[in-house]
């Protein structure tokens, strides 16, 4: 785990340390300290700890104007035990939702399981972004069935529809256009300006 770093092609267009509204704003990363781990298996440090033991994130691209991030995620979302949820919803979601961001589009290759607790978490989450969405792409097809399992498909949208998009080709906006597309054709929302 230690050689996948946070995809990096878009850090001409966003740095989540330089962003005085990230959550991250003027953290500092080592190139040669490995000090996040999961478990026993060190982790690249340009991942963020945001209070789990067991999951990081990497915020790789906001947009304030159109009101959407994109975050990158590796290792194991626990919320049985580490309660990551509440974690990510004080620690990340709310910050950015404060600076109006409404729209987050989860990328989870690299997220290996997910243990569940209850749901209210994700509830209050789905409350706060009101008009918005947040869209789980690419997680392993047992990660959202365990998802599915916890009800969590209630308040977050995944499946085949987002898994298709190979996102790494696209430009964050371009990204961010074919997933909103996909969200209003799902639900026959009118798209946001």
């Amino acid at each position: 785990m230690h050689a996948i770093e946070p995809h990096f092609n878009w850090r001409n267009l966003y740095v989540a340390s330089e962003d005085y509204r990230s959550p991250f704003f003027e953290r500092e990363y080592s190139e040669f300290e490995y000090t996040n781990k999961v478990y026993n298996f060190l982790l690249h440090p340009q991942w963020d700890d945001f209070g789990s033991e067991t999951l990081f994130i990497k915020i790789i691209f906001a947009d304030y104007d159109s009101g959407f991030a994109v975050i990158e995620m590796i290792g194991e979302w626990n919320d049985c035990i580490e309660n990551d949820i509440m974690n990510l919803k004080l620690e990340v979601f709310e910050i950015m939702i404060q600076e109006g961001i409404d729209k987050f589009i989860m990328i989870g290759e690299n997220v290996l399981n997910f243990h569940s607790s209850d749901d209210c978490y994700y509830e209050e989450l789905f409350d706060e972004l009101e008009d918005g969405w947040m869209v789980f792409l690419n997680f392993h097809p047992h990660v959202l069935e365990e998802f599915s399992d916890a009800n969590i498909d209630s308040y977050i949208l995944f499946g085949e529809d987002f898994d298709l998009i190979e996102w790494r080709t696209h430009k964050p906006d371009q990204l961010f256009n074919k997933i909103e597309t996909k969200v209003e054709n799902r639900f026959n929302l009118p798209l946001s300006n």
